[in-house]
């Protein structure tokens, strides 16, 4: 069985300097993000080329994903919006912290409460898992052998947690703008566990010897016949 490649890459900044839940308000990257973008590509030797590129429908994504792979016109999915912070949108957590729906919502003690006009975290891990799982079956269908998904830091660490190996708590999946994961896809371990092995980040970046990083690519994926 052969195996594909999907990169899970984080939209360009969009100048969100005060630390602000921006979820599914449509801010667009900054030029300053773009050029980021743009540096990336040329210290660390390009983002993988890919068949097919996702997108969520929002402009920093969009953009972002043109700016990387320029020659490819995204899928968008609807799907693939960050979170939906409702009351909690565009303010800070120091704004927020004595309201006891955002204590509740940020101690994570009931998980299928939506935040007041928003979304609740059972809500958007099933929103874009399903939506996942349908890129992975539709890429394993159709054969092609590296796909990017352009989306939001929530939305990576979230999928991050749900799907790859090793595992690991959301929290630890941060990933700054423009950088993400590449996640290999063997048809065995998906049909059988359905998760998918972490094993670089994306861009590939140096990783040291002391990394822990450097210990993703262990798993014995030659048991799985190619």
């Amino acid at each position: 069985m052969k195996t594909a490649q999907i990169h899970l890459i984080r939209h360009a900044a969009e100048g969100n300097e005060d630390g602000r839940y921006i979820g599914q308000t449509d801010l667009p990257a900054t030029d300053e993000g773009l050029r980021q973008i743009d540096d990336l590509k040329e210290e660390y030797g390009g983002y993988p080329d890919v068949e097919a590129v996702f997108s969520s429908p929002l402009k920093r994504c969009l953009q972002t994903a043109k700016r990387i792979y320029p020659d490819k016109a995204p899928i968008v999915m609807q799907e693939l919006a960050e979170y939906d912070f409702g009351e909690f949108e565009g303010k800070t957590a120091d704004e927020l912290k004595d309201l006891d729906t955002f204590k509740t919502w940020l101690a994570g003690t009931e998980p299928e409460t939506p935040v007041p006009f928003g979304e609740s975290q059972v809500d958007f891990n099933r929103r874009i898992c399903t939506a996942f799982g349908r890129i992975i079956q539709g890429i394993l269908q159709s054969g092609v052998r590296s796909a990017a998904v352009v989306t939001h830091g929530g939305v990576i660490m979230a999928l991050m947690a749900a799907f790859a190996i090793p595992e690991a708590p959301m929290h630890e999946w941060l990933t700054p703008n423009g950088c993400g994961y590449t996640l290999r896809i063997d048809p065995f371990l998906w049909s059988h566990t359905g998760k998918l092995e972490a094993i670089a980040e994306c861009p590939a970046l140096p990783i040291s010897e002391d990394d822990e990083r450097a210990l993703w690519d262990y798993y014995p994926s030659d048991l799985y016949e190619e």
